[in-house]
Order: structure tokens, then C-alpha cells, then sequence
């Protein structure tokens, strides 16, 4: 007789209800963490750091010292008093600059040597018998390594507050000339009016290859989904090689011969694995962006031994989860490394515009951590205290966590006699492992 038709998978509620729940926590969760951080960047800014830099040396007026650099900056930080949407630092220029140059600040406002001067110039007789009045600037330097929106934002209030001084000091100007009797033509009053001109400029440039800022994020973003994919992988190839999994090669199945060995040794094998595959994808990975995308960067050494560690501290990571969880595992590694990584990492949108749950993420996130580093390593000169040290001491407990964690609930299951193929399934399992065996050869010559 001939056996029976086993009913169809399609029929099964739990089929449908697993895979439903599975499908509708992936896209509830990737909705929610991907929109969440980023949905409201300007209604959740708080203390965006950005510096006021007063250069000024003063005047004298009317046989008094005048310095309107200091009015300039001291009225800025006045009209922020009530605003926590940004960090106002008084800086001198070195240190703005320094500060620039390690991502520390999102833009600065630069009042020149002779901003005073130039104003008192706009009234003097002899401004009045030039044909092309010199008007004082005011710089507003951008920071685009920091962070593109970051530098966007800093730019914006930068130019608002910079508006507003030379419409302040507008105001005192035509006080004054009306005072002095002084008669104004309609050009003049309007140049007095707002007697300042803004003036943009680049306060940490970058080369034209560097993605304007991101190109260190879309780095740190590639070496985090090599060290997860690739730990998918080799948790794939080890089992096969076990025999715990089959190989199936278009309409050809291969199932090696089991071999029981036990989760801890099985789980040493996938991080020796990835520890020594690490070197090759990390090569790579520099060889394809600078070598062949001609991507800017320099201390290449560097940003090797950076890119091994980068993809071996997320794949052993990732391991260990497939270890201690098995299939879920692979479902926690893209929630971890992907879906509350990117939105909480800082590189598009700022940690200062980051909802608060968001800004905790960023604290221990391996994305913000590699960002950072990252940065560091093509825009700062590898400096340390530009996110490198913080970088590598994250990694290094990381790494050093996720070993305890993996082969410490490995070593339970070993231990409590949680086998991977129970006892009472061997007999089944060298059945089907031979007839695997021997339908192979016959299966490749079909």
C-alpha cells in the first residue's frame, strides 16, 4: 500500500503563529529603535557643545577701553540662559581649535582681533569719506567630522545668535550717530542697522573621499555586520563539520558523520575560527575602501589592527549569544549590533538629540564605541583622547564579557547534561547520518 500524504505544513497553526510572532517583534522593533532615535533630532537637542571664541583686542572710545567682542559673546551666552539646546564654551582660539580637531565641539563663533575697531570705524570721519565702507565679520566654523546634522545644528544657531549681536550693536550704532547729530543716508542707516557680515568657513576640513563626516560610520558599520555575518557563518560551517547540521548544495544534501562533542569545545572552535578570520576580513575590508574606493585615511597600521579587533571582538560576541541561546541567538545579534546600534551611535544624528534611552545605548553600544575610535583614527590623527582609548578599553571588556558569558553557559549545559543530540536520539541520528552517507555519492551522480 502506498504510504500516506503527510498533510501540508501550511495547515499548521503553530507554524503560522511562531513565524508571525518572530516577524511582527523583528519589524516592531526595527520600526520603533531605527525611527525613535532619529524622529525628533531638534526636539530632543540638549546641550549640543559649541564655542564662542572672542579674538578681539578693543578700542578705545572716547578716551575709554571699549572691547564689543566681549559684549558679542556675553550677550549670546545671556540670550542662552533659559535655551538648553546647546553648550555655549568660551574658548580661547587654541582651544577651540583643539577642540575642533578631536570632534569635541559641533562649531565654534569666532569674533576677530579687530571686531571693535572695525565697528568704531563704521562712524569714524574717515570710514565716512571711503566710498566702500569695511565692514566687521564674524565666523562661523562648521565641523562636519563631528557629525553632519551635529554641524548642521551648530551652524544654524551659530548664524542666529552671530544675526542677532549685529542687529544689538546695529541698534547702538544709529543711538549713537543720532546722538552725535550725524546725518546718515539710507545706505548708511542700513548698513548700520546690521553693521556685521557673517562669514562661513570649515573649522576641521576633511578630504573630498571622506563621505563630509560619515565616512568613518559607514567603516565602524561595515567591520560590526562582517564580525556578526561572519559569526553566523562559521557557527554554520563548525556544525556542519560536526555533523549536528546538513550542507545542501543546489539539489545535493551532505551531512558529515556526527561527532559528539561537547559545547564548550564546539563553541572554542568558532572563536578560534573567528579569531584567525578576523585578519582576513579586516584586510579586506581596508584594502576594498582605501585601496580600490580610494576612501581618505591615513595611519594604515593603525586602522588594520583596528579593523581585526573591531570584527573579532563583535563575531566572538556574536558566537557566544549563538551559543547560549542557539537559534534566537541570531535574532539578539541583529537587535544588538544593528537595530539599537545604529540609532544610538551618534554619527548621523548627535547623542546631544538622542532621546534618553537612546543616550544609555550609546554608553555601551559596540557601534558608538567602534564609531568613535573610528573617527579618531581618519579625521583626528589617532589622537587618544579623541575616542581611540575609550574605543579600545570598550572592546577589550567586551570581548573579555562575552568569553565569560559564552563558555561560562556553555560549560553549565556541558555540565548539567544538556547535550546537544539527547542520549535516546543517537541511535536515530547514526541511522540517518548513514544513509546520508551513502546517498550522497549517488545523489552528486544524479
Amino acid at each position: 500500500m502506498p504510504s500516506p500524504q503527510p498533510s501540508s505544513a501550511l495547515r499548521s497553526p503553530r507554524l503560522w503563529i511562531g513565524s508571525g510572532l518572530i516577524l511582527a517583534v523583528v519589524s516592531t522593533l526595527f520600526a520603533l529603535l531605527y525611527v525613535g532615535g532619529n524622529v525628533n533630532p531638534k526636539g530632543n537637542l540638549r546641550d549640543l557643545p559649541v564655542a564662542l571664541v572672542n579674538n578681539d583686542s578693543g578700542a578705545q572710545a572716547g578716551g575709554k577701553p571699549v572691547n564689543l567682542g566681549d559684549q558679542v559673546v556675553s550677550g549670546i551666552k545671556k540670550n542662552a540662559a533659559n535655551n538648553h539646546s546647546f553648550d555655549w564654551q568660551i574658548l580661547s582660539q587654541k582651544e577651540a581649535d583643539k577642540r575642533l580637531g578631536q570632534g569635541k565641539v559641533f562649531g565654534a563663533l569666532v569674533v576677530p582681533k579687530d571686531f571693535t575697531a572695525a565697528v568704531m570705524g563704521l562712524t569714524s570721519p574717515q570710514q565716512k569719506q571711503q566710498k566702500q565702507p569695511v565692514r566687521p565679520t564674524l565666523t562661523v566654523l562648521t565641523n562636519q567630522s563631528a557629525g553632519s546634522i551635529g554641524s548642521s545644528m551648530a551652524s544654524q544657531a551659530n548664524q542666529k545668535a552671530a544675526h542677532a549681536a549685529s542687529a544689538q550693536l546695529g541698534k547702538e550704532l544709529l543711538s549713537r550717530a543720532n546722538s552725535q547729530g550725524a546725518k546718515l543716508t539710507p545706505a548708511s542707516q542700513l548698513m548700520l542697522a546690521d553693521p556685521a557680515t557673517v562669514v562661513i568657513a570649515d573649522g576641521h576640513p576633511l578630504g573630498s573621499h571622506s563621505a563630509m563626516g560619515l565616512s568613518a560610520f559607514y567603516y565602524a558599520l561595515v567591520l560590526v555586520v562582517c564580525g556578526m555575518l561572519g559569526a553566523n557563518a562559521i557557527n554554520s560551517q563548525v556544525d556542519t563539520a560536526l555533523g549536528y547540521l546538513h550542507a545542501d548544495f543546489g539539489p545535493i544534501r551532505q551531512r558529515m558523520p556526527l561527532q559528539h562533542t561537547s559545547r564548550v569545545r564546539t563553541l572554542g572552535i568558532g572563536t578560534v575560527l573567528m579569531l584567525a578570520l578576523s585578519v582576513v576580513m579586516g584586510s579586506l575590508v581596508e584594502f576594498a575602501t582605501v585601496g580600490v574606493l580610494g576612501m581618505d585615511a591615513s595611519h594604515l597600521g593603525l586602522l588594520w589592527l583596528y579593523s581585526v579587533g573591531a570584527i573579532a571582538v563583535v563575531g566572538v560576541s556574536a558566537l557566544a549569544l549563538l551559543a547560549a541561546f542557539g537559534v534566537p541567538g541570531m535574532l539578539l545579534s541583529a537587535i544588538i549590533f544593528v537595530a539599537m546600534a545604529v540609532p544610538s551611535s551618534g554619527a548621523t544624528v548627535p547623542l546631544q538629540a538622542l532621546p534618553g534611552f537612546f543616550h544609555g545605548l550609546s554608553e555601551f553600544e559596540p557601534l558608538r564605541q567602534i564609531t568613535d575610535g573610528m573617527r579618531s583614527i581618519l579625521y583626528y590623527d589617532a589622537q587618544a583622547d579623541a575616542g581611540l582609548t575609550r574605543a579600545w578599553v570598550s572592546m577589550g571588556i567586551a570581548l573579555a564579557v562575552s568569553v565569560v558569558f559564552g563558555f561560562g553557559v556553555t560549560r553549565f549545559y556541558d555540565r548539567k547534561g544538556m547535550h546537544r543530540i539527547p542520549p535516546a536520539d543517537e541511535t536515530a541520528e547514526a541511522v540517518e547520518t548513514a544513509e546520508a552517507a551513502e546517498s550522497a555519492p549517488a545523489s552528486a551522480t544524479a
